[in-house]
């Protein structure tokens, strides 16, 4: 619960968000969202929630009175400009293109060290060094201004010289997330919520969701970090030396005439592997990571079920419609219609169907098997169907 000491309006103190610099990763395809999400439109640039925003869009605009224009975004080659069509403000220095897709420890560990060299250019060392949060790209959270609080705090806590980050309390026991397990307080001016990490956790199974749940100790891990980077890159060159030296080579030459040169040369080489396994467990273990506990709701959107819950407002009767101008008849039915095409679609005596209808491609599926859509797009690559991907 967020401490009564502190609303949700309240900013940490404006020395450490003056450090704050915020990244936002925009990788991966969301192949649970086939056809509507593919590689050349992934889901970060679409508008998944009846909004009018894109979801990077909306995440900027989250974290923009926090960061203002001190924003990194990473992501593929494919999609740079379209990026910044939805971020007009966003600096063209301040837009990592990868060359090709690797995990999330070298999107993340490329900002820290490009950051983290503009820092050592600007004799900016030690406590005012560069303060990074990384927040995905494709999130929906809710309301706004407590994610802003715990960012704060989160920034606060960073200052102090910690990992810092942000976990969700759990509304259910879901075998979908990692987890995070709670320490003692941790007493951070500015940041009455904080608290020691013990250790992050994998996936569990149902019953062991259940114990985690029931007690009270463990917040879903969703991804989000805030670190000074001069202490992320010690951990992550502790964890993964080869990594840490391919990411400084190329960060020694961001911003020069050799930049492109470097990258083209060092990324296809560097070794894949998830931020939680580089940095955030063995830093865990070392006793350097704290968690601000999320009391906003947290959807990953990970696939058409989730666009149900998402969007109340686009019900009619028990069936969730999206598109420009959707034409659905629905008689005694449930589920999601999404429509980009002007073909009428028509439902009649079926429940829980995922009907998505594009120019090219059409899925028909039910909400309890929208997670499988995943093994359809794996399947259509492996025919050579890749044309619709």
């Amino acid at each position: 619960m967020t401490s009564s000491s502190a609303s949700p309006q309240d900013p940490p103190s404006a020395s450490a968000l003056d450090r704050f610099h915020a990244v936002i990763p925009a990788g991966g395809v969301g192949t649970r969202l086939w056809p509507l999400s593919r590689e050349g439109a992934p889901k970060f640039l679409h508008d998944l929630t009846g909004s009018g925003s894109t979801l990077i869009r909306s995440t900027y605009e989250r974290l923009f009175p926090l960061s203002g224009h001190a924003v990194m975004v990473v992501t593929g080659e494919a999609h740079g400009e379209a990026v910044l069509g939805q971020l007009p403000e966003l600096r063209t220095a301040d837009l990592v293109l990868e060359p090709e897709p690797k995990d999330s420890a070298a999107a993340i560990g490329l900002a820290a060290a490009i950051l983290h060299a503009r820092d050592v250019a600007a004799g900016r060392t030690g406590a005012e060094g560069t303060i990074m949060g990384s927040f995905a790209a494709d999130h929906v959270i809710a309301p706004v201004p407590l994610f802003r609080d715990a960012v704060g705090q989160a920034v606060a806590t960073a200052a102090t010289g910690k990992i810092v980050t942000i976990g969700i309390k759990p509304t259910h026991p879901s075998t979908a997330f990692g987890y995070i397990r709670t320490g003692e307080h941790f007493p951070v001016p500015d940041a009455p919520d904080a608290h020691q990490v013990i250790e992050f956790v994998e996936k569990p199974g149902e019953q062991v969701a259940q114990d985690y749940v029931a007690s009270g100790r463990y917040l879903w891990n969703a991804g989000m970090f805030v670190a000074p980077v001069a202490l992320l890159l010690d951990h992550l060159a502790a964890a993964e030396p080869d990594l840490y030296a391919g990411l400084t080579e190329i960060a020694a030459a961001w911003d020069t005439a050799d930049q492109t040169e470097v990258m083209a040369r060092i990324w296809p080489k560097l070794p894949k592997t998830a931020i939680d396994y580089a940095v955030a467990e063995p830093a865990a273990d070392a006793g350097d990571v704290a968690v601000i506990p999320g009391t906003f709701t947290w959807d990953d959107v990970g696939d058409f079920a989730a666009i149900a819950r998402l969007n109340p407002a686009a019900q009619q009767e028990n069936m969730t419609v999206l598109g420009t101008k959707p034409r659905v008849y629905s008689e005694d039915s449930s589920g999601v219609v999404v429509s980009e095409t002007q073909r009428v679609v028509a439902l009649i005596g079926v429940q829980d169907i995922v009907v998505v209808d594009t120019d090219d491609a059409l899925l028909v599926t039910t909400t309890d098997h929208a997670q499988s859509v995943k093994q359809a797009v794996k399947a259509l690559k492996e025919k050579g169907d890749s044309d619709v991907l």
